[in-house]
């Protein structure tokens, strides 16, 4: 049997309606910061509750404009987790800002215990990183933030209606950044991204910041950037979005499949769980002894198994400018050599599940033979 990881194929293999709208869609001409998008904004507000969306053409950008609009300057420096994927970092960087790490926990978010240790006169923000479908401890690292004054833009990219206490990911801090690449949860055709806010002022500047800045045609108000989120891509969101939290209780559903049967493997370990936590599973990730031959076990067995991610960005060769070194974020390290990643998707089947689970059951049987 083979089990893909990309799931692309099955979400969009009955989609006729879809063509016809798309069909619509390109009568009109109406290609930029069109109407579909202004009904995709108003819908993914609406699942949110919150009052502003902001189209823009990545969950990268969606991060940066938000760093843009609270303030954030060349050499100011900027919190985030030392195992994120480069495009939180390079979100930061992109505006001159300098990326400072902190480790990670068991559940692959930030240690919000080591924050405070991190925090320097040039600290300005703080972009937790909701990774893998859990969340950040908010509730830690919101009392740091307002101690020491500093801005809080959610890096949801991963979480899409994942909540701590029915908080929901991307509502905690000055913004929530998503993305709708098509790997993710709520997911489009291309590049796309998403922030929200409660702040009108912030909302008008993301605005003007995702389109050059422009008030009107011929109106400059500032220096922007050309980051929409493109109307057809909007027109395949609100196609999608009613999906959205069927989507999320399946991925759940899986994971909770998954783990009931992991932890009768003892090779197996299962990351904690929080009971206050909506977990959403982007990603769903335990830890192996034996990964490597794990992991080309499964290949071998048609299983599009993964590691997220193999060298954490910290030690990557284009960060080597902040003079970090291995060891210093040694969860993220030990990380690197225990996770795996295993198809957890919406079109999931049961007998791929069980395939999956009764694959890595039978290495550990081979191997300890």
């Amino acid at each position: 049997m083979k089990v893909k990881y990309s799931y692309l194929k099955r979400q969009f293999s009955d989609a006729e309606d879809l063509w016809i709208k798309l069909k619509k869609f390109v009568e009109t001409g109406d290609f930029t910061l069109g109407k579909p998008l202004v009904e995709f904004e108003n819908k993914f507000s609406k699942l949110m509750s919150v009052k502003h969306t902001i189209g823009v053409n990545s969950g990268t950008d969606a991060i940066k404009l938000s760093l843009k609009a609270v303030g954030i300057k060349s050499g100011d420096e900027v919190i985030t987790a030392a195992n994120t994927f480069v495009a939180t970092v390079g979100a930061i960087a992109e505006i001159g800002a300098i990326p400072v790490f902190v480790d990670c926990d068991d559940t692959f978010c930030i240690d919000p215990n080591k924050i405070e240790k991190a925090i320097t006169s040039k600290t300005k923000a703080i972009v937790p990183v909701h990774f893998t479908g859990y969340m950040a401890n908010m509730n830690k690292i919101m009392p740091i933030a307002k101690k020491y004054k500093l801005k809080i833009i959610e890096d949801a990219c991963q979480s899409i209606l994942g909540s701590i206490d029915n908080k929901l990911a991307g509502t905690w801090g000055n913004t929530g950044a998503f993305s709708l690449h098509p790997l993710k949860n709520l997911n489009v055709w291309s590049d796309g991204g998403l922030i929200i806010t409660n702040n009108d002022l912030l909302a008008k500047k993301l605005r003007l910041l995702r389109n050059h800045g422009l008030k009107d045609r011929d109106t400059v108000s500032l220096l922007g950037y050309n980051s929409r989120l493109d109307t057809l891509q909007a027109v395949v969101g609100n196609w999608l979005i009613p999906q959205t939290k069927k989507i999320a209780e399946t991925r759940i559903k899986n994971a909770k499949y998954y783990d009931n049967e992991f932890k009768k493997i003892k090779y197996i370990t299962i990351p904690h769980r929080p009971k206050n936590y909506k977990i959403v599973y982007h990603l769903y990730i335990v830890f192996a002894e034996k990964r490597d031959a794990l992991l080309k076990y499964c290949i071998e067995k048609g299983i599009e198994a993964k590691v997220h991610y193999p060298i954490p960005i910290y030690r990557q060769a284009a960060l080597k400018y902040l003079g970090y070194k291995k060891g210093d974020f040694p969860v993220s390290d030990i990380h690197t050599k225990k996770i795996i990643t295993f198809p957890c998707d919406q079109h999931m089947k049961k007998i791929e599940l069980d395939y999956i689970i009764t694959t890595v059951r039978n290495f550990y049987r081979l191997k300890n033979e």
